[in-house]
């Protein structure tokens, strides 16, 4: 006999989520319903593909073979109902983004409606956090990274770079004074990054030549919350400048030691799953970003 999809879904999602119960909630189905689809796989096949442990679950060296195999048949399906979807045109689906919160409020938020328009049968969930999360875990189908990528396991597609810049606000400029030097801002209110620490690595040139790393007179944990503290007059920030678009063009924030600034820009990203099939929605997504990023949010 023969296996069934819904058989090769449940194996595949376990594996993936790395517990039954996992894969059942992802699957919407109950616990009983994934055991019993991998007990009937098992006798069909006439082997064990999980080593079920108190701690976990193992490919056994047939699981592994026949994960393979799995994931290829369930993205040829995908790829065939993606297909017909695409012959009428009306692309599909949910599609869920994972994003910096900063980049999500201040990049994605303001397309989004453009893309909603284009293509109203997908249904878009957009998440964010500031760390890096795993996309088979969380489910996300694509994922916007900022900075280096060190996941082997992801494709990614460049969108553009993002430069760094020191930024104030007229107001602190006037009370507090302009710096003129690197070694001024020891006497400055500097805004950083509570729990990134990287991120308050600013783009200035030590005597040493190694970069000058702050330690922040007053920090936040989201860059959102910076800009705020930059904008009331709190002290300089060092930000990306997709963040700052705006007060910037209205002169809410101006450049602090620009002739002291060297390039230093911020490598973004679309990224994706490498064993996973770009599903149509997620192709038209990237798209839609990599044709509108570049100019006004980000460097080619």
């Amino acid at each position: 006999m023969k296996s069934t999809l819904e058989e090769q879904q449940a194996f595949v999602t376990v594996v993936d989520s790395g517990s039954i119960t996992s894969a059942a909630e992802r699957l919407g189905i109950s616990v009983s319903g994934v055991s019993r689809a991998l007990n009937r796989l098992e006798q069909k096949l006439g082997a064990t593909l999980l080593r079920r442990t108190t701690r976990r679950l193992e490919l056994t060296e047939e699981g592994e073979t026949l994960l393979e195999h799995c994931r290829r048949i369930l993205a040829a399906v995908e790829e065939a109902e993606e297909a017909m979807l695409d012959r009428h045109n009306q692309p599909q689906g949910r599609l869920r983004v994972n994003a910096a919160p900063s980049f999500m409020q201040f990049v994605i938020v303001p397309l989004i409606g453009g893309f909603r328009a284009s293509y109203p049968g997908i249904t878009l969930e957009l998440d964010t956090h500031d760390r890096f999360v795993d996309l088979l875990e969380q489910r996300v189908d694509l994922a916007i990274r900022i900075g280096e990528l060190e996941d082997s396991s992801l494709h990614a597609r460049l969108l553009g770079y993002s430069p760094l810049r020191l930024l104030a606000s007229p107001a602190y400029l006037e009370r507090a004074g302009v710096p003129q030097s690197i070694d001024d801002l020891r006497d400055h209110s500097l805004l950083g990054f509570s729990q990134l620490d990287h991120l308050n690595q600013w783009p200035l040139i030590l005597a040493d030549g190694k970069r000058l790393h702050i330690t922040p007179t007053l920090s936040a944990s989201s860059g959102s919350t910076l800009i705020e503290l930059a904008m009331a007059g709190e002290g300089i920030v060092c930000l990306t400048d997709f963040m700052t678009i705006t007060p910037r063009q209205n002169g809410a924030l101006v450049d602090v030691l620009p002739d002291c600034t060297t390039l230093q820009t911020q490598a973004v990203n679309a990224v994706y799953y490498r064993q996973a099939t770009l599903s149509q929605r997620t192709r038209l997504f990237m798209e839609f970003l990599a044709e509108r990023l570049p100019g006004k949010y980000l460097q080619g």
